[in-house]
């Protein structure tokens, strides 16, 4: 409930400002009178200027992202509906496994379109980093833990038929399906922006100590986190601890949350950059809100250090491969919220402006 209170006070704060501005910029009746305004209104010609740095990673990171969203909203949906057993948890994972190769067409589709707005061509390179990246992560995670399992002689060491059986799914089933999302987004048209980027980048003002990149990237994902650190201590305890989670129907709601947060946040940012005339917000857009991953593996060190009583080096092993892998899928998923809330919003805000 205070989530939601605070985010809505924060939307009416910015969309009175925002419309406030808009109107003084176009009453403007010169050119002179308009080159002495300030702020987010002067960098109209350079914020959808594609990125500088690794677009195709970009595009990447935002592809695996919407996987991985589309997956947990089809996990949620088919919990929420009884279709997930709360005492079988294999169950549960074998869904997780399934779903986000079945929804290879979508991280395709996304990747393919948000590379093609960076003016990207190579797009069979771009599907190929697309649908092995996450998969390759996970590959070598799971290798370096299950040589660690065999060396101890562990019950839960991976017989190789299961590793071959993961990666025929995601080699005969999820990299075909990316290349066909990534077919049908490469022949869409790009998504259009309002403005045209000039030839010239303009130059960006001195920034504060406030406005640098590692500030804005640590502080936007504080609050995504926070909004569901408390469902995030009872899913640690199903996960760790042998208790059982069965409350899906709240789940969903907090995830809807984390969404606001990560939306309003990233938009929050991303106009206090633009305010402060720098455009270079499409990679902060998405670490900003993927920095909440890495407060998850802090929460993950902490929940080892203070709840649980694991002895061995194998152990912890154990858990923090699971949890590294978790926190990086969060990071990416709400990442990518961030950076097409930002979108969406610069979209808005430079299509109401008259610029001639």
């Amino acid at each position: 409930m205070i989530i939601l209170f605070l985010s809505g006070i924060v939307a009416m704060i910015l969309l009175r400002t925002l419309h406030k501005e808009i109107a003084e910029y176009n009453e403007l009746s010169t050119l002179e009178e308009a080159q002495e305004e300030s702020g987010w209104k002067l960098v109209h010609a350079d914020v959808f200027r594609p990125p500088r740095s690794a677009p195709m990673v970009l595009s990447i990171f935002l592809g695996t992202g919407c996987q991985i969203g589309t997956a947990l909203a089809c996990l949620l949906l088919l919990a929420c509906l009884g279709f997930l057993t709360p005492t079988d948890k294999g169950q549960a994972l074998t869904m997780v496994i399934l779903l986000y190769v079945f929804c290879g067409s979508f991280g395709g589709y996304w990747s393919a379109r948000c590379y093609k707005l960076f003016g990207g061509k190579d797009w069979k390179s771009n599907t190929i980093a697309t649908a092995t990246f996450f998969p390759g992560c996970l590959v070598f995670l799971f290798l370096i833990l299950n040589v660690g399992l065999r060396t101890q002689k562990a019950a839960t060491a991976v017989s190789f038929t299961t590793i071959l059986a993961v990666f025929l799914l995601w080699v005969g089933v999820s990299t075909p399906l990316m290349f066909v999302g990534s077919y049908f987004g490469f022949r869409k048209e790009a998504i259009s922006v309002p403005l045209k980027a000039n030839h010239i980048a303009r130059i960006i003002p001195e920034q504060t100590a406030m406005m640098h990149p590692a500030v804005i990237i640590m502080v936007g994902g504080i609050l995504p986190f926070g909004s569901v650190c408390i469902e995030l201590f009872f899913i640690m305890s199903s996960l760790w601890l042998s208790q059982i989670y069965y409350v899906f129907g709240f789940l969903f709601i907090v995830v809807l949350i984390l969404v606001l947060t990560c939306a309003e946040m990233s938009i929050v940012l991303t106009y206090f950059q633009l305010t402060n005339e720098d455009y270079r917000w499409w990679w902060r857009s998405f670490l900003g809100c993927a920095s909440s991953g890495l407060y998850l593996f802090l929460y993950a060190v902490w929940y080892y250090q203070t709840k649980l009583d694991y002895q061995g080096f194998l152990s912890g092993m154990v858990y923090f491969t699971y949890n590294a892998i978790i926190s990086m899928a969060f990071g990416l998923f709400t990442g990518a919220i961030g950076f097409f809330s930002s979108l969406v919003f610069t979209k808005k805000i430079y299509s109401a402006l008259k610029v001639d």
